[in-house]
């Protein structure tokens, strides 16, 4: 019996229907390639479910983080077989060894020349396994990555009489600097071009956000901020640190003689086939200049509304409202909390041919395919607000504004909703439901933003337990009762055998106990009766208390959630979350 298409494996799984299908391949029929790719292109499924359909379709195991298979043996010298470099050109990764078979996961397992060039490079018969792309240079990216970069190239010093390159060899053609070529060389200015490829190879590798470099009077200080956490790594010789800076200075474009003032800038870099983008701030303290370099990096982020962290009830909630034609949606919470990850996010999710969505952000820190995308400059007058009354002759659908910071912002963004756009922005509030008396302290009427706000929400990140290291135990009975008043879940599961999580500490988390972070949420679609409370005098307690009536629930309960399911420890919840007053 002659096996499936990948159409009909895939609208028996509901992830399309047969209208989507068939302008796939009309689409395929215009512009080629096979059905899969072209499904992907039209935003109407994604790599995953394309992969899972012809792992089906092939009757080929599916491989992925979710489902452990993905997950390269240790111990086996699977690095040696199949070397980084054809791993990586090849978009293959070794999985393990049995029997004198290697499996391994790739994209295309009917590709006969690909499966030729593995049993050649690594002298065995192939066990194929199916991934997607972006999953399998994700897992190559760790499993390659061994040892201590910085420690490597502190311990190796200089004079290692190779010749030097200049700094043309290393800057790709548009510009990139390119972290894939290694400067070699006995001067000191070869080191210190050195060590900044290795803190920002070891940062990447270590899923950092931001890197800190600063001189005290005895001491030099280096650190990474990973899942919201500094730590300390081995810092740089004291008399390496000016030449370090003046490095990132020159690669940024800044001024390298200035040290009085403080200097920001950016620059990019390409390594292991993604571009990464570096923001950079120096700032002068009474020691010398301090360096903080912020890492942009698209390919560390999923823009995936399944996996950021919603609960079901919240993202159904959310996606009803980013499903309207009009209206305002506002996202709420500190820096660095996640908003703009979660927004890209749902947009990824409702974006299509049909819909021209645009964005007006400042920075514009994640490139989206398919999505008009302006960064603002308020020194030639391009500001959030101009930017916005401009936007409405470009015929949007959707509208997402960074940040609604001023009343002029706020107003353009009310109007817009108005006039048939949907809006989409973020406040810096403590919890969703004050994102309304900021709003009206900003000069909105109460009637314009009972008619026309969609939905509040709010959200915090928590690290998420290593899956490796964390271990159960029963909580002591100050934390269950205290779960029991703040879970908000009806019906309570049964508190006798409450299991909560935390974690130990293991090699693969760098005894951290932590491993990633997860978004928690509260999310308030704007009933009727809401609308009515917030018409008449816009009492937030009240608000709170019908929205709970109609099944929602606050931050500490969401966190409660997550901790109940194994993703994060209470400590942690508690330390990011607070109690509604």
């Amino acid at each position: 019996m002659p096996s499936k298409k990948i159409g009909e494996i895939m609208i028996q799984a509901g992830w399309i229907d047969e209208e989507k299908l068939n302008k796939a391949l009309k689409f395929q029929t215009q512009q080629g390639g096979l059905i899969g790719e072209c499904l992907v292109k039209l935003h109407y499924a994604t790599e995953e479910q394309v992969a899972q359909a012809l792992a089906k379709q092939l009757g080929i195991p599916f491989a992925s983080k979710e489902n452990q298979i993905l997950n390269p043996e240790k111990g086996q010298g699977l690095e040696k077989i199949i070397p980084e470099k054809f791993a990586r050109d090849s978009a293959v990764v070794p999985l393990f060894i049995e029997n004198n078979v290697l499996a391994a996961a790739m994209t295309d397992p009917t590709n006969i020349m690909l499966l030729d060039n593995i049993k050649l490079v690594s002298g065995m018969e192939i066990q194929p396994f199916i991934s997607t792309k972006a999953q399998i240079l994700k897992v190559i990216d760790s499993f390659y990555q061994g040892g201590n970069l910085i420690d490597r190239v502190i311990e190796k010093g200089v004079g290692q009489g190779q010749g030097e390159m200049s700094d043309s060899d290393v800057i790709t053609p548009d510009g990139k600097l390119d972290l894939d070529k290694v400067i070699v060389g006995e001067s000191k200015g070869a080191q210190s071009i050195k060590l900044v490829n290795a803190i920002m190879k070891q940062a990447i590798a270590e899923r950092t956000s931001d890197i800190h470099l600063e001189k005290f009077d005895e001491k030099v200080s280096l650190r990474l901020r990973i899942d919201g956490v500094l730590y300390e790594r081995s810092a740089p010789p004291s008399d390496l640190v000016d030449a370090m800076i003046s490095r990132v200075k020159i690669l940024s474009k800044l001024d390298i003689s200035e040290r009085r003032l403080p200097q920001d800038g950016s620059f990019s870099i390409k390594y292991q086939n993604r571009i990464i983008e570096i923001r950079v701030s120096v700032c002068p303290t009474v020691f010398g200049e301090k360096l903080v370099m912020r890492i942009l990096d698209k390919g560390a982020v999923e823009l995936n509304i399944n996996i950021i962290g919603f609960e079901q009830r919240q993202k159904e909630d959310f996606l009803k409202a980013a499903s309207a034609p009009n209206g305002l949606i506002f996202l709420t919470g500190p820096t660095g909390s996640g908003k703009t990850t979660t927004l890209n996010a749902v947009l990824n999710t409702i974006k299509s041919p049909e819909l021209n969505i645009m964005t007006l952000e400042d920075p514009v820190e994640i490139k989206m395919e398919g999505i008009s995308q302006v960064q603002v400059k308020p020194q030639i007058g391009l500001t959030m607000a101009s930017g916005l009354r401009s936007f409405l002759r470009q015929d949007p659908d959707v509208i997402l504004v960074g940040e609604v910071r001023d009343i002029e912002t706020a107003e353009a963004c009310l109007k817009a909703a108005m006039t048939g756009h949907l809006v989409l922005s973020t406040l810096h509030t403590n919890s969703a439901l004050e994102a309304i008396p900021r709003l009206l302290d900003m000069g909105i009427e109460k009637y314009l933003l009972a008619s026309t706000l969609l939905c509040l929400a709010a959200q915090r990140l928590v690290r998420q337990l290593c899956p490796e290291c964390k271990v159960p135990y029963r909580p002591p009975q100050s934390e269950i009762d205290q779960f029991a008043a703040e879970s908000m879940i009806n019906p309570l599961p049964d508190l006798t055998r409450l299991t909560f999580y935390k974690g130990k500490g293991c090699p693969k988390c760098n005894n951290m106990g932590y491993k990633g972070r997860k978004a928690i949420y509260e999310v308030y679609f704007n009933t009727e009766e809401m609308k009515r409370i917030i018409y008449k005098d816009a009492d937030v307690q009240k608000i709170a208390v019908e929205a709970a009536k109609g099944g929602a629930w606050n931050l500490r309960a969401s966190g409660w959630r997550k901790v109940l399911a194994g993703v994060t420890s209470v400590d942690e919840m508690l330390s990011v979350t607070v109690t509604e007053r």
